[in-house]
């Protein structure tokens, strides 16, 4: 089935029903926004970078060399010539115009500032991957594949871009010289990139069922965030958001959830000039609260659920209660957390036996068999 059937029989499907989630997500696209409307403190911010006195890290860092500009720019020249290059001459494999590569990277020079401060100050990164899969898919509909394309070169480049610094600012910490971040970051990216293609690569091509839809499959390899990228491009790119999320869709009454994403920031303004001794106020943050959902799909209500158990008594009770310990291992327990969950896997593949590795992640087996769903044998 190629994609214009797909389109042209996309009335004649069944009443699609999408998950609640999509709605926090235009939400999470709102909240956004707002930073934009209301720039005083990326201002302020950026005033004070050049006026503000110096820390004691700032002074030990100016023993090294700093980065010349010139690097960035190269790096950024040779970037978007090759970009360029892919969607001049590879129009029937990228689908995406010139034109679009430009406004993707515009969309990530504005967001990467208000969106950097929010992940400076929370340790959170509200995404961007809606408002680039919304905007290029009632810019050019129909198109799949330039619809992820737009998104990866509108979202992920920011993504990368906050990364990039808060690495920066790890170094900096650290005392680790400035050029030698650069190169190893940038070598970092060369290396990481040219192994994640060549495993992705080799294992569509040496393991059967991987990534199958069955759940009667006995494949362990379920996919789940390959699925939603999936999905999205089809939801997004070609299917075109004006037929889900427009008149001629179930779901036009979510696009209200933007004027609820511009008022939302408003009203907790006004609770804070209203009640000014409640301190607690201006510490709720929006984009941090529902950009928390960014996860799910794929992520589950199970995910969420240890998410909050171990944030809750950590940070609320073990920090009330206990605070010198608290101080001392939260976050080493939180990095020994992540780290063990990597060392388990590596762990788990090499000590249990192949044939018992029928391990299904991301999906759950349905509860009972219906009658005509009986697998084979």
């Amino acid at each position: 089935m190629d994609s214009h059937t797909v389109v042209t029989s996309f009335p004649c499907w069944s009443l699609s029903c999408m998950p609640l989630e999509n709605c926090w997500f235009i939400i999470r696209l709102s909240t956004s926004a707002i930073l934009l409307a209301w720039p005083r403190e990326i201002y302020d911010r950026y005033k004070a970078s050049s006026k503000a006195k110096r820390d004691i890290h700032t002074k030990l860092m100016k023993n090294y060399k700093d980065i010349p500009s010139w690097w960035f720019y190269i790096l950024l020249a040779v970037t978007m010539a090759v970009s360029l290059v892919l969607c001049i001459f590879l129009k029937k494999e990228i689908q995406m115009p010139f034109w679009a590569l430009l406004l993707a990277a515009v969309l990530a020079f504005l967001f990467t500032l208000p969106i950097s401060i929010i992940t400076a100050t929370t340790n959170q990164t509200p995404g961007l991957n809606i408002i680039t899969e919304y905007l290029m898919g009632i810019i050019y509909p129909g198109r799949p594949i330039a619809n992820v394309c737009f998104k990866v070169y509108g979202y992920m480049s920011m993504t990368q871009a906050i990364a990039f610094l808060s690495d920066f600012k790890l170094g900096h910490y650290m005392k680790i010289p400035p050029r030698s971040m650069f190169l190893v970051q940038f070598l970092g990216t060369m290396v990481a990139g040219t192994v994640n293609m060549s495993v992705a690569w080799w294992l569509l091509h040496s393991i059967d069922n991987i990534c199958h839809p069955d759940k009667f499959s006995n494949s362990p390899w379920t996919c789940p965030n390959d699925h939603v990228f999936f999905d999205a491009s089809v939801i997004w790119g070609l299917v075109s958001p004006i037929r889900i999320f427009g008149s001629e869709g179930n779901y036009s009454a979510l696009n209200w959830f933007f004027l609820a994403g511009l008022l939302g920031p408003v009203l907790v303004w006004g609770c804070h000039r209203a009640f000014p001794k409640h301190s607690w106020i201006p510490l709720i943050n929006l984009p941090v609260l529902f950009g928390a959902t960014a996860y799910m799909p794929p992520a589950t209500a199970l995910n969420y659920n240890s998410w909050i158990f171990v944030g809750t008594v950590f940070n609320f009770f073990v920090f009330r209660y206990r605070k010198k310990w608290w101080q001392r291992y939260n976050y080493i327990l939180s990095a020994a957390l992540d780290a063990g969950v990597a060392f388990m896997a590596v762990c788990s593949t090499l000590l249990w036996p192949r044939e018992q590795k029928h391990i299904v992640v991301g999906q759950q087996r349905p509860r009972a068999l219906r009658f005509g769903n009986l697998p084979d044998g």
